[in-house]
């Protein structure tokens, strides 16, 4: 009887110790997901930022009926 109350609570050890790791691991899952959070949305400012120049440098160019013009 006693051997079976000693493997009942070594299990029971067994599964706080596991819930206890899975804490921690949640907690640094967690952290690392708003981590990529962040770094997604500094990804997307930073494309829009270079959409926007690219534009600007495109607008800038000679249309093609400027260049056909200067060509003649």
């Amino acid at each position: 009887m006693i051997s079976e109350f000693e493997l009942l609570a070594d299990k029971v050890e067994r599964l706080t110790e596991l819930a206890h790791a899975l804490r921690l691991e949640n907690a640094q899952l967690r952290r690392d997901a708003a981590a990529l959070v962040n770094e997604n949305n500094d990804m997307h400012r930073r494309m829009s930022d270079a959409h926007e120049r690219v534009a600007a440098l495109l607008a800038q160019l000679p249309s093609e009926d400027d260049i056909d013009k200067d060509a003649a």
